[in-house]
């Protein structure tokens, strides 16, 4: 006996979002992990500068080589960060206008510096507090993934960033970050919306997207439509717009997008 159209059609929308369910919850474990090194970054940060307030004094740049242990240990544990810091809020520290006390590793394999001149004077790169991964944290107090961008800043690699922001006693003192370049997040990723039933892109909270099987919407452009951060702050199954399902990736600040499935 042939099914009902409807009831064939129903079928085939749960199979859509079971699939796209699924397809969410693998990217939040696949970053989850970078996610677990900024976290400790971060904690391991506060409990350097929460040192310096309660010597009643101003924490200085080598306070933060107390970091460095933690932050090898990372690069060492966690496959898809490349490189991985803190990066002080201008002003904070005592000596230095800025800093970043931010290691990476190299074709060597090896963790080494990374050596930047931050003088206002001298540098480009003394201001980094308009890079998405510096101000979504700071302004939202919420962990944030940035890019895909070419990260001139650290490696010259089209890179994700990371971040959460760095508090003590509600003020803001900076963002602890992990880099992951992009071809090892695709490479995680692709294979999770290679398998959904039609085109699928993954965007951050600024809409742009960080993976994509679309043509229509290539890595690194800008997605417009709803309010993103609003998406993520929403419902875990997420809403749909403008004939798009928009999911989650289950607490990891990114969005898979979907044609939504017929009712």
């Amino acid at each position: 006996m042939g099914s009902s159209p409807h009831l064939a059609s129903t079928g085939s929308a749960v199979l859509d979002e079971s699939a796209v369910a699924d397809a969410a919850a693998r990217v939040q474990d696949a970053l989850e992990g970078v996610f677990d090194a900024v976290g400790r970054t971060a904690r391991g940060t506060e409990a350097v500068l929460a040192s310096a307030v309660a010597d009643d004094r101003r924490p200085v740049s080598a306070d933060l080589a107390a970091l460095r242990p933690g932050l090898h240990a990372c690069l060492a544990q966690y496959d898809l960060v490349s490189g991985i810091g803190f990066v002080a809020a201008p002003g904070l520290l005592d000596d230095v206008p800025a800093w970043l006390e931010w290691w990476q590793t190299t074709v060597d394999g090896a963790a080494h510096p990374l050596l930047l001149d931050l003088d206002p004077e001298h540098s480009a790169y003394s201001d980094y507090t308009h890079w998405d991964w510096f101000t979504l944290p700071r302004d939202t107090g919420q962990r944030a993934v940035a890019g895909p961008y070419v990260d001139y800043l650290c490696s010259d690699e089209y890179s994700l960033t990371l971040s959460s922001p760095v508090t003590i006693g509600g003020r803001f003192m900076g963002v602890a970050a992990a880099d992951v370049y992009l071809r090892r997040f695709e490479a995680v990723v692709m294979p999770l919306l290679q398998r959904l039933p039609g085109p699928a892109r993954l965007v951050n909270a600024r809409g742009r997207v960080a993976a994509s099987t679309d043509p229509h919407h290539l890595v690194g452009s800008l997605t417009k439509g709803p309010d993103f951060a609003a998406v993520l702050a929403g419902s875990a199954d997420g809403t749909e717009h403008g004939g798009l399902q928009l999911r989650p990736c289950h607490g990891v600040p990114l969005i898979l997008m979907t044609t939504a499935p017929s009712a």
